[in-house]
């Protein structure tokens, strides 16, 4: 995986982008270990690659801690297009902002949240889940048109 952490795997498959945090949004906050798997995260991921879309890991993580967030998603399965980088837009930006037409973070404003008592709030991927897959949909048409 370190082609992907360098940026430089690209993969023009892919017709929508979603940016996926990592701590809160498809684990539970344990950082800098990697917590426990945000439940229905994995299954909405899986479901979203099998649909074609690609997802970039947007996370804060750098060094041994983001090599461990990418091994967690080989783990699962779980292709990742990019790693706190979009191969494409090098084309036409420099800037390093992550570019993809969706972000889903636990510290978005209007993220679905599960709110634990006595622990962190984590992605409500229940209700993230099928909005994706109906953008992604959505998206997929509109490109065919």
């Amino acid at each position: 995986m370190k082609n992907l952490i360098d940026g430089q795997q690209a993969d023009q498959r892919h017709p929508y982008k979603i940016a996926v945090d990592f701590d809160g949004t498809v684990v539970l906050h344990e950082y800098p270990a990697v917590g426990a798997d945000v439940p229905q995260a994995t299954e909405w991921l899986r479901r979203l690659v099998q649909d074609e879309a690609a997802i970039i890991l947007n996370t804060m993580r750098s060094g041994e801690p983001l090599a461990e967030a990418v091994a967690w998603f080989e783990a699962r399965g779980i292709p990742l297009y990019g790693v706190n980088h979009d191969p494409d837009q090098d084309e036409w930006t420099q800037s390093p902002k992550v570019y993809a037409h969706v972000y889903v973070d636990d510290a978005a404003l209007g993220c679905p949240l599960v709110y634990r008592r006595g622990g962190r709030s984590f992605v409500d991927w229940n209700k993230v889940g099928p909005s994706l897959l109906a953008m992604a949909v959505a998206h997929g048409m509109e490109a065919e048109a």
